[in-house]
Formats: structure tokens, sequence, C-alpha cells
């Protein structure tokens, strides 16, 4: 009987690097220091280096020849590149949620939602946070599409890059939980074609806020 192996050295490095990304603590455009880390993780070179591959993969780092690895930056132009795809591939979501999702699905999104409508209340930014990626998170399982999944995961990942924060701009909040409220309304009212529109409106009008702060940052400066 064939014994299943444990989980890849590079792999575990690899979550480990992915989540200190995430965090910025390595923040975009730092050089990635490999001996240094091998030596902080007790590892050799090589699971390091099959580790980096993986994030370069994901778009998380880059591997450049001769001048070593550095964490991605994003630039505006990636914000537009890849915002309008996010909105596309989440609205497709959105519809294809209406369609498959039972009275408990949705009864579960409408739980998530209360947990945006209590964070928002008591302004607490970082749990609005959190709340409306697992309302995503849960629409996009309820579509059931494994390619829109996988595609979307990627793309976040990326956008996990960004420094800015869209929902400490003045207002923004506010304004994307009533976008939320919408979208889930149309829900709830088996509307796909308008969930659809509301979900593309609704990704469309977080890079724009993000690009109010860039703005106001860029004038602060």
């Amino acid at each position: 009987m064939n014994r299943i192996a444990p989980t890849a050295l590079y792999q575990e490095v690899a979550e480990r690097l992915r989540q200190r990304i995430f965090a910025h603590e390595l923040t975009p455009g730092t050089w990635i220091d490999e001996q240094k880390l091998a030596e902080q993780y007790g590892i050799s070179r090589t699971p390091l280096r099959e580790a980096l591959k993986v994030l370069a993969s994901e778009g998380l780092v880059e591997l450049k020849p001769r001048r070593g690895c550095y964490v991605t930056e994003i630039s505006r132009q990636d914000l537009d590149d890849i915002f309008p795809l996010m909105a596309m591939l989440e609205a497709r979501c959105a519809f294809e949620a209406v369609k498959r999702a039972r009275s408990a699905d949705l009864a579960a999104l409408k739980a998530i939602h209360e947990q945006l409508e209590s964070a928002a209340r008591d302004g607490r930014i970082d749990a609005f946070f959190e709340a409306n990626q697992e309302f995503h998170k849960k629409i996009q399982a309820l579509s059931g599409n494994r390619w829109l999944l996988s595609v979307i995961q990627d793309l976040r990942k990326v956008l996990k890059l960004s420094r800015l924060h869209s929902l400490s701009l003045e207002g923004r909040l506010q304004q994307s939980l009533d976008e939320h409220r919408a979208i889930l309304a149309s829900m709830l009212s088996g509307d796909a074609a308008k969930s659809e529109k509301l979900m593309l409106d609704h990704i469309q009008s977080g890079r724009e806020a993000l690009a109010r702060m860039d703005s106001q940052a860029t004038k602060g400066s």
C-alpha cells in the first residue's frame, strides 16, 4: 500500500512567504534575501528556490536574471487591467449563483451580510473587510464554477499586493455596504441578470475608490 507523502517542504515555505507578502512584512519591490531566509527557516536554498518559483507562477514575486527575486509591485496600470477582469468574473459568479442557490444557501449569504451590517455600524473596518471577503467567496462558491473560482483566486492574490485599502476612504464603507445590500436583495429575489450587473458595478466602484485614494495620497505627498 502506497503511503501519502506529507506536504512537500517547498510548499510549506511558499505558504509562509505568501502570508508574509500578504501581510506586507515583505513589501512590494523588496529584494528577497535567499541566504537570510534559508537561515531563518533552517533549510537549504533548494526548497526555498522551488518555493519562489511557485510564488512567481502566482505573480507574487518576480525572478530577474542576474538580479535575484523581488516582491511584485502593483502599478496603476496593473489595477486598471485587473479590475475589469475581476468585475466580469465576479459578475458571472453572481449570475450563476442565483441560478444554482437554494434557500439554505441564500440564508447563509444573508447571515454573512449581517456581519457586514454589524461591522459598518461599529465602524470596524477590518471586520467589514473580512466579512466582505467571505460574502464574495460565498457567491463564488455558490456559482459552482470551479474555473471561475480558480481564475478569481489567482487575481485576488495579486490584488493583495496593493498597499491601498479603499474602505478607509471617507464614505466608501457606507457605499460598499449599500452595494452589498442591493446585490443581496437582487439575489434573494432571484434576478440573475440584475445581480450580475450590480456585482459588475460594485467591483468597478472599488477600483474608482482606489483611484481616489491614490489621487489624495499623491496630492498629500
